[in-house]
Order: structure tokens, then sequence, then C-alpha cells
């Protein structure tokens, strides 16, 4: 696997490069550095904003400690002591470590499902919501039905939050669901609209403009400013879609 490059950003940010490549391996080492650099800040340490292969590092330069020539290079030399730290500790075998090792090879063998903490987030694939279905349907030469259970089957990372508050970049789709961005975007989607463009899936969760390819719709809010924590996914995380009834999708938005 490629070397993470150390950039410097801006007069307040680092950029570590993780390679160009999209995809699972690179994303994890890149979450491991993020948790091992919120877990042991250095000082001046401010935030982190994960994306598919990048890592930004966000940081006070008044009040970091400098080792180096400039406050980017100091910066960057505790980054990477941090992060070896992280990989040798992690790298190191404990029997926690072991213990759960040989219970996920137990459940497997013993054909009993994982925890993996996925989160499931309920779909309505009706061609009422899935307003994009039809021209998917020719585009692809698949059925409604095969487009759905290609696209539910799979469980998808949260590779990062972006484009508007809390809309997640979910990947990689299954390769026969590949298919272009829409020439024209709409204007208005409803919130909760259930997307596919490129090789990922997403899920807008405001009223915005638009170019995916919309298949269906969640009830749920990604997004809610009432909430302390008002983001309801986060980079990291693993989430996998369930089918639902156009019934129950308007039960569920009578709550």
């Amino acid at each position: 696997m490629q070397e993470i490059q150390f950039i410097p950003f801006s007069e307040n940010a680092v950029l570590l490069s993780f390679g160009n490549t999209i995809n699972e391996a690179i994303h994890e080492k890149l979450m491991h550095a993020k948790n091992s650099i919120e877990k042991n800040p250095f000082k001046g340490f401010v935030e982190t904003v994960p994306a598919y292969n990048s890592l930004t590092v966000f940081y006070n330069p008044v009040t970091v400690e400098k080792d180096a020539e400039t406050i980017s290079g100091s910066v960057i030399g505790q980054l990477k002591q941090i992060i070896q730290t992280g990989e040798q500790s992690t790298n190191k075998p404990s029997f926690a470590n072991l213990s759960n090792e040989f219970l996920t090879q137990t459940q497997a063998l013993e054909g009993k499902p994982i925890d993996k903490s996925t989160i499931t987030i309920p779909v309505c694939y009706d061609e009422e919501y899935g307003i994009d279905l039809q021209d998917l349907s020719t585009q692809l030469n698949l059925s409604f039905e095969e487009i759905i259970q290609l696209h539910k089957e799979k469980t998808y990372r949260v590779f990062m939050i972006g484009f508007t508050p809390g809309f997640p970049y979910l990947g990689t789709l299954d390769e026969k669901l590949f298919t272009k961005r829409k020439a024209q975007p709409r204007v208005n989607l409803p919130p909760g609209s259930v997307a596919i463009a490129g090789n990922q899936t997403g899920i807008y969760p405001l009223s915005t403009p638009g170019g995916w390819n919309i298949i269906g719709q969640t009830p749920l809010l990604l997004f809610d400013q009432q909430k302390e924590n008002p983001f309801l996914l986060k980079a990291g995380d693993t989430i996998q879609f369930k089918a639902i009834t156009k019934k129950e999708f308007e039960d569920y938005t009578k709550r």
C-alpha cells in the first residue's frame, strides 16, 4: 500500500494523502490514523476531516509547539510520530484481540451472525419515490427488482460526509449498477432521496439540487439540527439498506 504523504495545505492545515484509489483498505488505514490523532492530540490540534483517500488535519498555528523550521513541519513531525505509535499499538497482539478473533472464527464456523455494528437504513423503492428507476432499468438492462436487490444486498462504508450537512458518500456499488450522473440535475430533491452515480450511492438529507439517479427514499432524518449531534452517520460507519413498503414509509413519516 502506498505510503502516507504529508502535504502542507494552508497556514492551519496539513493534508495526509493515502493515494488516489477509493477502496475500503485505504479508508480503513485513513480512519486508524484519524483515531490515533484524536486520541493522542498534539498541542494546537483542532480537528480532522476525512475524505475518500485523504485526511485533513486542522490546527491552531499560535499554540503549536514549534520543533522544526516551520509550523507545518513541526505538525507533520508530530503527526508521523503519533501515527507510527498508533500502528505499532494496533499491530501488537493482546489477549483481548486473540479472544475476539477466536470468537469471530467460532461464530463464522457455527453460522452465527457477527456483530459489525451495521446501521440499517429503511428505503421505499416504490416507483413514486424511485423516480429514476425506469430510466436506469433501460440504461442498465436490469429489471426494477434486480436494481433493488443489487442495491440492498451489499454492505456499504461511509467514506465521507459532504456536499450538504449529513450527505454520506457510500461505496462501493455492485458493478452492474455503475452509472453516470444525470445530464440535467434536478433543481430540488425531497429529503431522504436515495441515489446512485458512478460507483457510489448516497442519500440527500435536505431539499437540495442534485444530479444523481434517484432509486428510492428513506423516512429517516440524516440531519436533525435539533439534536446535540445532528448527524445520523459519520465517516467509517457501515450501513445496509432495507426495503420497506409504501405503507411502511407513510406510517413512519406520521410518527
